[in-house]
């Protein structure tokens, strides 16, 4: 696509246009009221707002939410005799007369205190405005000091996996250790530039050799960049850039910044970048920056259904959904997409919120109608009602799959609960959206209002690696038909690949008629440096060894290092069967985090990360099989 704005950036979905309120000038007003004149007015409207909430709002207590309510209503009690009194309560005899002494209570506590504040702000009022000001930087200092207690407070000691693998995979084969050396260097030459040029940023302009952001990540710098590299540089042993980078997140990464950042995304780069930094190094401070952040998530939960919002203001805690989502819906692909990391908070920290929130979503979806067993890709948070019919394997829905099979993955295959809804929905997907062209090339379409759409994206060329990972323990002994379905995918995407000028895919292409595997839209035509054929390269080749997908993974490397790189770092293209491309001048965080993460594991050996003790969050962060038989965490009933 041409417009920025709407370019896909990350992961597993599309994220959109930010449209948000206007902003307006502030201007003082020419005549002042006197200070203490405002601070009289505001005291008493806020006494007499408190006074009269007392008497004219209804009682909280007399009505009840749905603990997992499909709607977002209020149910009236009734009394023993079951009739329905409006939401209030039947009260009779003695219960009558201890009804009204309360109320009576109450109503002389609310004088008392009014009274109280009134005689609170007199006295407020005889003292000098540097006495008033005096007081208000006592209260704030307080407040700033609290928060920063808070923030260092200690976490708990927990056991630490075994972990397995975090260094070594050097190949024996002398060709194969160039490449992954050549793979290595253009990992220096992403994050060189970045640091020269766009350090603290999120992402980097390698062209116009500046810092670059998006609507994703809000207004605030974050440094996306450092956070969703940080495993990258360790696996591959540049440990002074790791070092760098750890050096600019203990004295940079803020989160108390008002901000209104994407959930997903956020938890997928930032929140994964920082486990997994943390596993792989040993250092706390990525565990508690984890842990902050997590925080400020939270209230993106507070919602009637518990389905988060998709985005949430990181200093005042008010969430919002995208406006252009269907009928204000949060997207199954984002609140589809926390389950790993909110467990491993959960482990590392103690504190079972997090699990619970995840669980919670999961409650829900099992309990709602599927049409045709299919997820639809968008979800109201207010009503609990899907919206538009619409399900995909590709952006909107695709992570959401991949973390049901990898949450069954990380509870070292325990969690049987996720597995049978990861089964459930790989059955449907393969009898309603899965196709096969005339040529031959099977692939993933999308359905709409009952229809099958003949076109793949590119972000759905990841579910290759995805039915390969799951082959084993599949139902019905099909561990070699899913085994072979993704490396049908695999082709597929490969595809899309050979049959453009620069041999990189589009963003999307089209199975119609005498089109197959190619892009027709010209706003579908752009590569912005994504990983996901790349991803299922590695998944087959570890599965498999067969060297086809060496071989493909290498000609992407070649192509990539041919047109995208630039003297400022890696960019995007905007049309890739254009013999002459135009960069979009964009180095996205996810190339270092995913896309040259799996190059450099393609030409690595098994044992560097093997599969039976990590698990790859979507952002490609890898964190350890949780063994939660021996824990409170455990997915399996019988267990707990």
């Amino acid at each position: 696509m041409t417009t920025p704005a709407l370019l896909p950036l990350s992961g597993r979905r599309i994220p959109p246009l930010n449209l948000g309120p206007p902003s307006f000038p502030h201007h003082r007003a020419t005549l002042r009221l006197s200070e203490k004149f405002i601070l009289l007015l505001i005291l008493s409207a806020f006494i007499t707002l408190c006074f009269g909430a007392f008497f004219f709002l209804p009682d909280s207590s007399k009505h009840k939410r749905f603990d997992l309510g499909l709607e977002d209503v209020l149910i009236p009690h009734v009394d023993a005799k079951g009739a329905k009194n409006s939401g209030v309560f039947l009260i009779h005899g003695p219960d009558e007369h201890r009804h009204r002494e309360e109320e009576e209570r109450l109503r002389n506590k609310i004088r008392a205190d009014h009274e109280k504040a009134l005689e609170e702000a007199k006295e407020k009022l005889r003292k000098s405005r540097e006495e008033i000001r005096a007081e208000i930087q006592t209260e704030k200092n307080k407040v700033v000091q609290e928060m920063k207690t808070k923030e260092k407070k200690t976490l708990p000691p927990v056991p630490i996996p075994n972990l397995v693998g975090i260094n070594g995979g050097d190949p024996e084969d002398n060709d194969i250790r160039e490449k992954r050396e050549k793979i290595k260097e253009m990992m220096k030459h992403a994050w060189d530039n970045y640091k020269t040029y766009g350090w603290g940023h999120n992402e980097l302009r390698p062209i116009a050799k500046k810092g670059h952001s998006t609507n994703i990540f809000g207004s605030s710098q974050m440094g996306a960049t450092i956070v969703d590299a940080l495993d990258t540089l360790y696996i591959m042993g540049l440990h002074a850039e790791f070092l760098d980078g750890q050096r600019w997140i203990e004295d940079n990464l803020d989160f108390s910044v008002n901000s209104e950042v994407s959930v997903f995304e956020v938890n997928i780069r930032f929140i994964g970048g920082l486990l997994a930094a943390y596993y792989l190094s040993g250092e706390e401070i990525f565990k508690s920056k984890a842990v902050q952040l997590a925080e400020k998530l939270l209230p993106a939960f507070n919602t009637p259904t518990g389905i988060p919002w998709a985005m949430v203001n990181l200093k005042s805690g008010v969430g919002r959904n995208w406006g252009w989502a269907s009928a204000g819906s949060s997207i199954l692909a984002e609140f589809g997409t926390l389950h790993m990391e909110f467990v491993h908070l959960s482990y590392l920290t103690g504190d079972l919120v997090y699990y619970k929130k995840v669980m919670h979503i999961r409650k829900l979806l099992r309990k709602m109608d599927r049409p045709n067993g299919l997820y639809p890709n968008y979800l109201n948070p207010r009503t609990g009602r899907w919206g538009q019919y619409h399900t995909s394997v590709g952006g909107l829905g695709d992570s959401f799959y991949e973390y049901l099979l990898k949450a069954w993955l990380m509870s070292d295959k325990t969690d049987h609960e996720a597995r049978r809804m990861y089964d459930d929905a790989i059955e449907a997907i393969e009898k309603l959206l899965l196709s096969k062209s005339r040529g031959g090339l099977v692939f993933i379409g999308e359905w709409k209002n009952g229809h099958l759409e003949k076109k793949m994206g590119h972000l759905a060329c990841f579910a290759g690696g995805m039915f390969a990972l799951g082959a084993d323990g599949s139902r019905m002994d099909k561990a070699g038909h899913y085994l072979e379905l993704g490396a049908e995918i695999a082709r597929t995407c490969h595809e899309s690949y050979d049959r453009t000028a620069l041999k990189l895919g589009p963003e999307s292409f089209k199975f119609d008629g005498a089109v197959e595997a190619v892009a027709v839209r010209q706003a579908e035509k752009y590569y912005i440096l994504r990983p996901e054929v790349i991803e299922t390269y590695w998944y087959l080749w570890r599965f498999t060894h067969d060297p086809r997908y060496r071989q493909w993974g290498w000609e992407a490397a070649l192509a990539i290092e041919k047109y995208c790189r630039v003297s400022g770092g890696f960019s995007g293209i905007k049309d890739v069967y254009s013999s002459t491309p135009t960069h979009d001048d964009v180095q996205q965080s996810f190339f270092l985090a995913e896309t040259l993460k799996y190059l450099y594991l393609l030409f690595s050996g098994d044992d560097l990360l093997p599969l039976d003790h990590w698990v790859f969050n979507t952002e490609a962060h890898p964190l350890p099989v949780l063994h939660l038989a021996n824990t409170k965490l455990s997915g399996n009933p019988a267990v707990r």
